[in-house]
């Protein structure tokens, strides 16, 4: 039989959709086993684990088949319980597979120490910008007379007085006494005395 007469042959188009067929069949099947193999459309949803205690977040992970990671501490916040997460990745919310990890960081217990300045002598003007870029509060402000008005004169942390060097918990409020700018100068006047000479006349 001619390749021509074979092409247009009955034959020719059963084998033809026989191939198809086992191509679409073959083609549904592939698909299956990736589907089944990466759990496609059956995705967990990350939960929210921000302000949970580490315990905590690792029993509402496990009941969804997830892991965590603890990567580190990150530096106190006030606003989140200590030892509590404060960051998550991925974030909540995130589509992930079963068994992913999720990599957290927890809240220390307490604010790291800061190196207190030397202020004194400084102006407020100079003194407030410094506390607050290391961390701190300004707390009270009390007066006493001296000549600069608003120069620092003492740095004081829940009473006690500080000098440069100090190491205090971050966030903490350093009160200062300053100039009031109003002593005024006592001129003393010596007392000169008075040298009278006296002049003897000779007669």
């Amino acid at each position: 039989m001619s390749l021509r007469k074979f092409l247009t042959s009955k034959v020719f188009f059963i084998q033809l959709a026989i191939a198809v067929g086992l191509v679409v069949v073959f083609a549904f099947v592939m698909m299956k086993w990736l589907s089944f193999t990466t759990n496609h459309g059956d995705e967990i949803t990350v939960p929210d684990l921000s302000k949970l205690s580490v315990e905590v977040a690792e029993e509402k992970l496990d009941a969804l088949d997830l892991e965590y990671v603890l990567l580190d501490t990150t530096e106190y916040q006030k606003d989140y319980p200590k030892f509590s997460v404060v960051k998550q990745d991925p974030i909540a919310g995130s589509k992930v597979k079963e068994g992913r990890k999720i990599y957290i960081k927890v809240n220390s217990d307490a604010y790291r120490d800061i190196v207190m300045p030397d202020l004194i002598e400084q102006s407020l003007r100079q003194a407030e910008p410094t506390l607050k870029a290391l961390g701190l509060e300004l707390g009270e402000k009390t007066y006493k007379p001296y000549l600069g008005k608003d120069m620092v004169l003492e740095m004081r942390y829940k009473g006690r007085k500080l000098k440069a060097g100090d190491k205090i918990p971050k966030a903490s409020k350093i009160d200062l006494v300053l100039g009031d700018g109003k002593v005024g100068f006592e001129e003393e006047i010596d007392s000169v005395p008075v040298v009278e000479e006296v002049i003897d006349e000779e007669f």
